[in-house]
């Protein structure tokens, strides 16, 4: 019997596709921590968790301070 998919994989499956659709575009601002947690109804280690998975497949970028960003795009 297949197992659920993990609610940060499936917070950052969501925002990789919307990434991927154009809905959120290279530069835009995403949600803190605290509004993915609220949105997605998960704690927010659950929302950090996914946004840290994000970065590692290089589509966020973070500035302390300041806040999340969909990473630009090589214009290769």
């Amino acid at each position: 019997m297949p197992t659920a998919e993990a609610p940060y994989r499936q917070i950052a499956n969501d925002i990789t596709a919307k990434i991927k659709s154009g809905e959120l575009k290279p530069g835009d601002k995403l949600p803190s921590t605290r509004e993915l947690a609220a949105t997605y109804q998960v704690h927010m280690n659950t929302a950090s968790r996914a946004l840290s998975l994000l970065h590692d497949r290089e589509l966020i970028t973070g500035h302390p301070g300041r806040g999340t960003y969909v990473a630009e795009r090589p214009t290769t």
